[in-house]
């Protein structure tokens, strides 16, 4: 990344946070702003150096200093290692987070090519080995689906329900490279599905139930699943959502699945299997096999994990094909370093099956977090709603999106006046630009001694361009850094670098996800 041409410290901090939506930038000094620029004024938060010295970051700053003798201090001088060393930070990522696996002798391949270069052309590993690392009576996931189904799975209980569909897919003939296709809810399952899938070396897609049936056919019909998964219906907004009609005409345009599974959640899946071709309740699909010691397929680096989907706002939905190894170290890089994530914390982000978060929140698994998931409306039967749970279960990461934060300042919520948010020590915002309002209604109205971070990546990379520096401070309406390992910049239409003028965000170097 080249020095602002003001000769000030290369900290580049950016506001706009859905690319596709927001494809500009302004950059000035020491950081980017999402139109026009204007001075930084209010400071909303600041962790304190107790704080800082317990995070990853200064952690791994200080391996990075003994293993490569450097002397560096701070996040940005960390970041420019990352960005001048690919290959020793993606080695050390691999080993900090204690990716299971072959990692082979080369890190990286062709490294200035982009496209082209090669992150672990030797390893070998699988995705679902390293999320179902943890055993025990532990939670491993927490549910609400508004305010009519809760439950709660352990480790042991989420693998075992894994093992059964493993085996399940495996007698449907289901191996390395088919895919499996969910119209699912954000409910343990559907994470027990992709993890059965991708633990055989296939490859997983999902979109939310409430898609219609030319958005679910124009998706899935491209991709050819083996097996397909859905739900009998769903809860939105206290009502009752009966999609079995809608089924009917999904299973008949998917013709190459040759099983078709219904998961209970409004508890008619028998009725509405019954409806269909191919089809069997999910408790039936699953029925005739007990649980075991889950096996792993190791694949390479780069095969592929997931399909996700452009907008299809011009036209049908493009696939999105994403690796295994690049989708893992990013998702770990990014709830270990940029969100300061530890085994035992809770981890909610609001969000459907058919958005990239749904991805990047079950991959805190790996770092044996609790997953925290929630399905419906976030204002059903209240506002209070996701609070009442963030109370309940002591959420760590708060994921939501700026619509959310806004809606809820409108609405005149003030969580910090009705519940014991001290759990919530980070909340995220995506999906649109946050305003500088948006940042002072968090500190205001939800939680005063809290890291708030403005995110933004995407489905092209199922990861982040930008997003949280915990060493940092928080000033309204910036997003704090670049991520470790990512050479964010701002470019004129003619690909030069620019600043105190809009451009284009890019990326001007490789990663292991793109």
């Amino acid at each position: 990344m080249a020095a602002p041409p003001d000769g000030s410290a290369s900290r580049w901090l950016i506001q706009g946070l859905c690319l596709r939506q927001h494809p500009t930038a302004v950059a000035r000094g020491d950081k980017f702003r999402e139109g026009i620029v204007t001075q930084r004024e209010h400071l909303l938060w600041k962790p304190d150096a107790e704080r800082i010295a317990r995070t990853h970051v200064t952690a791994l700053i200080g391996a990075v200093n003994s293993k490569h003798g450097q002397s560096l201090a701070s996040y940005a001088d960390l970041h420019a290692w990352t960005i001048a060393n690919p290959a020793d930070f993606w080695d050390m990522v691999w080993d900090d987070c204690a990716v299971i696996g072959e990692k082979g002798v080369q890190h990286l391949v062709d490294g200035d090519k982009m496209p082209g270069a090669q992150f672990f052309p030797d390893a070998k590993l699988n995705f679902a080995e390293n999320l179902l690392r943890k055993r025990g009576d532990e939670t491993a996931i927490v549910f609400r689906g508004e305010d009519k189904v809760k439950k709660r799975l352990s480790f042991d209980e989420l693998h075992a329900l894994t093992s059964r569909i493993q085996q399940a897919l495996k007698a449907e003939g289901v191996g390395v490279g088919d895919r499996v296709a969910a119209m699912m809810p954000n409910m343990p399952e559907t994470v027990a599905i992709m993890l059965a899938v991708t633990s055989l070396g296939a490859i997983f897609s999902s979109c939310s139930p409430d898609f219609g049936e030319r958005g679910v056919l124009d998706r899935f019909g491209q991709i050819e699943p083996k097996v397909f998964f859905a739900c009998d219906g769903y809860w939105y907004n206290g009502k009752r959502v009966d999609i079995g009609d809608k089924l009917v005409q999904v299973a008949a345009g998917l013709l190459t699945a040759q099983k078709v599974v219904i998961v209970p959640y409004l508890d008619c899946a028998d009725e509405v299997a019954a409806k269909l071709p191919r089809a069997s309740s999910f408790p039936a699909f699953i029925a005739p096999f007990t649980a075991a010691a889950v096996t792993f397929e190791r694949v390479p680096f780069n095969q592929p994990l997931y399909i996700a989907f452009s907008s299809g706002t011009t036209g049908v939905p493009k696939c999105i094909v994403h690796g295994v190894g690049g989708t893992l170290l990013q998702h770990l890089k990014e709830h270990r370093y940029q969100c300061d994530l530890n085994a035992g914390d809770r981890l909610f982000y609001f969000s459907t099956c058919g958005w990239m978060m749904w991805n990047w929140l079950v991959s805190g698994l790996g770092i044996g977090a609790t997953l925290c998931l929630f399905d419906g409306s976030p204002f059903a039967p209240n506002p209070q709603v996701l609070f009442d749970y963030a109370q309940d279960e002591k959420f760590t990461l708060f994921g939501t999106s700026a619509k959310y934060i806004d809606s809820l300042h409108k609405e005149g919520v003030r969580p910090c006046d009705t519940h014991d948010l001290s759990s919530v020590k980070l909340i995220t915002s995506t999906g649109s630009p946050l305003a500088p309002e948006g940042f002072e209604y968090v500190y205001d109205a939800i939680k005063k001694d809290v890291h708030l971070a403005s995110i933004s990546g995407g489905t092209d990379i199922i990861s982040c361009f930008v997003l949280g520096d915990p060493t940092a401070p928080v000033w309204a309406g910036e997003i704090q850094a670049a991520g470790l390992g990512m050479a964010v910049d701002v470019w004129s239409e003619e690909g030069v670098p620019v600043r105190q003028e809009r451009g284009e965000l890019v990326c001007t170097k490789p990663f292991p996800s793109m």
